[in-house]
This record gives structure tokens, C-alpha cells and sequence, in this order.
């Protein structure tokens, strides 16, 4: 299971990058692995602020649909186009090539209460 170092998580299983004010956000190895075959990502908050914590968009694979949430309270910069054509990049790469949006941090402050690799390590009993 890949779960890098340098990145946060949520107990949702997205993880999080941030260089300055902007966040990258995908979901994890783990939580890829959970769906199966993504097969449709749907993200239609692009230029929305939303809070951390609330719904940005909604993952589906081939046998369930799964809610995606906010790590952190920000403007949706933009949406992995890549994702429309090519949603199993998720599966195939949910670190790089498979992200799903960008955000505008408003609170950097929030990030502290992100979960550093080892703690979601042992949240999915890894």
C-alpha cells in the first residue's frame, strides 16, 4: 500500500498536498483500492468555496458511488480535466497523474488537524 510521507490525510481517505496557499487533493492507494474500478469522478464545484469537510464532488466505481469531502475550507481552482476522459487514472496513479482538484486554502490553520502517513496508517491498520 502507498501512503507517502510527505502528504496529509483525512479520515475520509483524501489526501492532501500544499505549497503555499494551494492545496492538491486526491483520494488515497487505500480508498482506490476499497472502490474497485472507478469508472465516472464528478466534480462540478470548480469556482465554488466550500468548507472543510462539506461535499466537492462524488467518485463512482463500478459498484458504488462515494461522496468526496473538503480537507480543508477553500475556492476550487480547478478540476483534473484528465479524469473525464480517463477516470481509472485514479486507480492506476491517485498520487500524481490521478489528483482531482485544486484549491485556494482560506485557513491554513486547518491543515493541522490533517493526519500526518503515520496516523492514517493506523487508521486503515496498516
Amino acid at each position: 500500500m502507498n501512503i507517502p510521507d510527505h502528504l496529509k490525510y483525512t479520515a475520509d481517505h483524501e489526501w492532501v498536498s500544499i505549497e503555499g496557499d494551494v492545496a492538491t487533493v486526491g483520494i488515497t492507494d487505500f480508498a482506490q483500492g476499497e472502490l474497485g474500478d472507478i469508472v465516472y469522478v464528478e466534480i462540478e464545484t470548480e469556482g465554488e468555496t466550500i468548507a472543510k469537510g462539506e461535499l466537492f464532488g462524488t467518485i463512482e466505481a463500478v459498484k458504488t458511488v462515494s461522496d468526496l469531502f473538503m480537507p480543508v475550507s477553500g475556492e476550487v481552482l480547478e478540476f483534473n480535466e484528465e479524469l473525464e476522459s480517463e477516470p481509472e487514472l485514479v486507480n492506476s496513479d491517485p498520487y500524481d497523474d490521478g489528483w482531482m482538484i485544486k484549491i485556494k486554502v482560506s485557513d491554513l490553520a486547518e491543515a493541522d488537524d490533517l493526519l500526518s502517513a503515520e496516523a492514517y496508517k493506523e487508521l486503515i491498520g496498516q
